[in-house]
């Protein structure tokens, strides 16, 4: 029987960032040198697949420092810690490597520089997340309140609406986030903000793909984790962006075909946490039921790269 023909956009860029390479690179690294073993604080990045491979080479994930043996190696996830994390496992005399992307630890960096020159802090992000939980782990409590809408930007209790400085989670929605940052200035004019944009070039830069594709095509996919949030923002980008139909998928088996009869046009795109290796899953599924022809949407080029830190380096 003949295929139905389909167009396949396939956003450019996709899937891994620098800082979630990195952070694989340093579990297998850390794995190489020091042998299994090694104990890694949180899912290294929020993808399962990902998180399977590396647990079958030897990693062993927990979410707490007390879970650890201390003659082990014990990992940072690259969402990053609160400062008790490393000051405790010191205190153990724990080996641990910190995996933290440097982009969130620039957003650390930044917080801290507000909290020397007095200001309090605003953090714009999702509550509990990883990320936000390191970021405000920081300072001392009081320090850093969080905000996620503009909403909750009208009953903040501050210290002093004179003194105050805001930074943001570094996978949030461009849009959503710019509504917030419009929300503080307009209550608190003298609020100071980050010299530099605290949401990452790579979710910046999977957003404007999905947007440029959501025009194109009737349908999209989002290749990634459930608990990841540069994933799901990406799924809301899309239907924001007008695509009728825009779904979150770990892998190729939770393709919801029903949903899809009928289409002539499908975009697909991934995760930052999410392998390339899905991605040819999904497109392979599609294959088995349609006439493909894939066109790449790209909108932006990325050639950024962190180095590991310097005693995954060292020679024993």
């Amino acid at each position: 029987m003949t295929k139905p023909p389909l167009t396949l956009y396939l956003a450019a860029p996709r899937g891994f960032c620098a800082g979630v390479d990195r952070a694989i690179k340093i579990v297998e690294m850390a794995l190489s040198k020091w042998g299994a073993p090694v104990y890694v604080r949180h899912e290294i990045v929020h993808n399962e697949y990902v998180v399977d491979d590396l647990r079958a080479k030897g990693a062993v994930f927990v979410e707490e420092l007390d879970e650890c043996p201390t003659d082990r190696p014990v990992i940072f996830s690259a969402h990053g810690v609160p400062k008790s994390v490393p000051a405790e496992a010191a205190a153990r005399q724990m080996l641990y490597v910190d995996a933290t992307c440097p982009l969130v630890s620039k957003v650390h960096i930044e917080a801290e520089r507000h909290h020397e020159n007095g200001l309090q802090i605003v953090m714009i992000g999702h509550a509990g997340h990883p990320e936000t939980v390191g970021t405000m782990g920081q300072l001392p409590d009081g320090e850093v309140l969080l905000v996620e809408t503009p909403a909750d930007v009208a009953t903040l209790d501050v210290r002093d609406a004179t003194r105050l400085a805001f930074v943001t989670q570094t996978t949030l929605s461009v849009d959503d986030t710019a509504e917030v940052v419009a929300a503080l200035q307009t209550r608190f004019p003298a609020i100071v903000g980050p010299h530099k944009e605290d949401i990452c070039y790579a979710t910046t830069n999977r957003q404007e793909a999905v947007k440029a594709m959501a025009e194109r095509a009737e349908a999209m996919l989002v290749v990634g984790a459930p608990n990841s949030s540069n994933s799901k923002r990406l799924v809301e980008v899309g239907a924001r962006a007008g695509c009728a139909y825009a779904q979150l998928v770990q892998r190729a088996t939770d393709i919801d075909w029903r949903a899809l009869d009928g289409i002539r046009s499908m975009g697909i795109t991934a995760g930052a946490s999410a392998p390339e290796v899905l991605v040819n899953e999904v497109i392979d599924a599609f294959r088995a039921r349609y006439e493909v022809t894939v066109e790449i949407i790209e909108t932006a080029q990325e050639n950024v790269e962190f180095k590991v830190p310097r005693v995954l380096r060292e020679r024993v």
